[in-house]
């Protein structure tokens, strides 16, 4: 599925673009199931289980930012988890033995779609080694102006930034302290159907939607089958190897030398990465111009 030179990049800037892993008759199902979760939760004033809103959701605009765990609640988003597109790429990527984690599916609708702020998901959940991944399944074409993921180059070789405020995790860098040089920036662009895979160390976040289309990414996250979560696992060792969508697990962890540093005291404000940023003091961008000087990927 991938060239030396897309396993190269990958390797050498923390994430990649590889286009047209989904076929028009998939793009169009994820659509339609899409569409009707928006509508389902015009019933809803707070977020649950399954929905993350915008502050300016309402039952006549409904406005969702994220549905979680969407793989658990529609088979059109399940399939995603085992597509043998996808799964191809992170065997070229680790070999033979991977397992899933979750997911989520972020939206960012016209004109409103939240920010995230810059953060490295490795600062949440940490494991024995980095042979992690997020593969975004891009739901519509991704440009700079629809709020499209960005990462900052080669950051997936350096430390585990901190993500605190206070003492407190909440899910972001604090940009005042220089830590990365976010003009480096790259946006992961391309056409619906498309995918990206950055690594788990990869600083990236994405703008607002200040463009007339929507921009709706599924992110899939998985991890080499040796790589065990530090701060362990929710159910019993038999759910666990269900998780597997290739090769044969393990219970022997592959320990790498990686920075880390735990994700704690937890987030003053529980939920999603919308809800934990908010513990934020200093924020990159409600001031900073979105546009990076560096070209994109596709």
């Amino acid at each position: 599925m991938l060239t030396q030179t897309q396993i190269e990049e990958y390797n050498r800037i923390g994430a990649i673009v590889v286009p047209d892993v989904l076929s028009a008759d998939e793009l169009q199902e994820l659509r339609r199931v899409t569409h009707e979760f928006v509508q389902n939760s015009r019933t809803l004033s707070t977020h649950d289980e399954i929905y993350d809103l915008e502050d300016s959701h309402s039952a006549n605009e409904p406005r969702v930012r994220r549905i979680k765990t969407p793989h658990a609640h529609h088979p059109a988003y399940g399939r995603l988890v085992r597509h043998p597109g996808i799964v191809s790429v992170l065997r070229d990527l680790w070999g033979q033995n991977i397992r899933f984690d979750t997911s989520k599916l972020n939206m960012k609708s016209a004109g409103f779609g939240a920010a995230v702020e810059w953060h490295q998901d490795w600062a949440f959940y940490p494991h024995t080694n980095d042979d992690l991944a997020a593969v975004g399944v891009m739901m519509d074409d991704m440009a700079l102006e629809n709020g499209a993921l960005m990462i900052v180059p080669g950051t997936h070789r350096g430390p585990v930034f901190d993500h605190h405020v206070e003492g407190r995790f909440c899910g972001a860098m604090d940009p005042s302290r220089g830590d990365v040089d976010f003009n480096k920036a790259l946006p992961l662009t391309g056409r619906a159907g498309s995918i990206t895979v950055h690594h788990v160390r990869v600083v990236h976040g994405s703008a607002p939607n200040t463009s007339s289309t929507e921009r709706r990414l599924i992110l899939l996250q998985y991890r080499a089958a040796d790589a065990w979560p530090l701060l362990g696992f929710p159910d019993t060792l038999k759910v666990y190897e269900k998780l597997l969508v290739s090769g044969a697990g393990t219970i022997e962890p592959r320990l790498e030398p990686v920075p880390v540093r735990l994700p704690l005291p937890p987030a003053a404000a529980q939920g999603s990465i919308y809800e934990n940023q908010k513990g934020m003091k200093r924020r990159f961008f409600e001031k900073a111009a979105t546009k990076p000087a560096s070209q994109p990927v596709k």
